[in-house]
């Protein structure tokens, strides 16, 4: 005599899951974080002087301090971006800022 196999759900027992009747309440929503839009501009700064950088147009950018090289630039008559220096000198304070894309290299 076989015997027909059963289920796999024979041998386990049925939980049923309470139902929530408490559903959640709507937030307000938090104001935007004001440390993550300030993150957002000096990441937009950084990649238009990073672009400053490799704008050879201007002349070679070791050695010297991007606004240095922007002075140089205006000198030889070669119409650097006035934006550029408005945003570096105010942000003079900043090596970050200050400081060309290939500073960390040795020369």
């Amino acid at each position: 005599m076989t015997t027909k196999p059963g289920l796999i759900t024979d041998s386990f027992k049925v939980v049923k899951k309470a139902r929530r009747d408490n559903k959640r309440e709507k937030r307000p929503t938090p104001p935007p974080n004001i440390a993550a839009e300030d993150e957002t501009l000096k990441d937009n700064e950084l990649e238009k002087l990073r672009q400053f950088d490799l704008d050879w147009r201007f002349g070679p950018c070791i050695g010297i301090s991007r606004l240095q090289r922007w002075e140089r630039a205006q000198l030889h008559g070669l119409n650097p971006p006035e934006e550029i220096r408005d945003l570096l000198l105010h942000t003079h304070n900043d090596p970050e800022h200050n400081l060309s894309l290939w500073s960390s290299y040795a020369l």
